[in-house]
């Protein structure tokens, strides 16, 4: 079934086409939360109540093409991830008021010997406004202007997290090299 057909018997409450929805996108999703919450339950969480948020506006999706109504779930999914950060109401002193710590150079090309899973894990373990920042800018193409926004940051200040991320995990992802190789 074509995503414009399973949007239409959605929106008319068919039971057989949410679950088919669920099905075809929870596996995706669930993945997407996991870079946002702490653990998997949050990120299961998370999945279900943006699914549920999803079917209760189905009607105000636009069918744009194929591909369009996974992108407009995974939209609500991200919006609902950035509710969920800002709600908790993280209090962090501005980083661009330090000095930028540097990373050690590490080679750019070095994550790609890591594991997915442990960069998963790796990401999963930076605080909440690190860990969104990261995902919004790097893995869900958000400018910093919208990140800032949504987050209500500055632009400098959503740039600096992101560079102290980044920091933090090619200082993990060097460590675990150094600890493969001794392996």
């Amino acid at each position: 079934m074509d995503e414009k057909r399973l949007a239409e018997l959605c929106s008319e409450h068919d039971r057989k086409a949410e679950e088919e929805l669920y099905t075809r996108y929870a596996g995706r999703l669930f993945a997407l939360c996991l870079r946002y919450s702490s653990n998997p339950d949050d990120a299961k969480d998370l999945m279900q109540d943006a699914l549920i948020k999803a079917l209760n506006s189905i009607g105000s999706y636009r069918y744009r093409g194929n591909g369009s109504l996974y992108a407009w779930i995974k939209r609500i999914t991200v919006n609902m991830a950035i509710n969920r950060i800002t709600r908790q109401k993280i209090h962090f002193i501005p980083f661009d008021v330090f000095r930028m710590d540097r990373a050690d150079d590490t080679d750019d090309d070095s994550a790609e010997m890591v594991p997915e899973k442990v960069l998963l894990k790796m990401i999963s373990e930076l605080s909440p406004m690190k860990r969104a920042v990261f995902n919004m800018f790097c893995i869900d193409g958000y400018s910093h202007m919208e990140i800032a926004q949504q987050l209500g940051i500055t632009e400098n200040g959503s740039a600096s997290i992101l560079s102290k991320a980044k920091a933090q995990l090619k200082r993990q992802i060097k460590d675990y090299i150094r600890k493969s190789e001794l392996q």
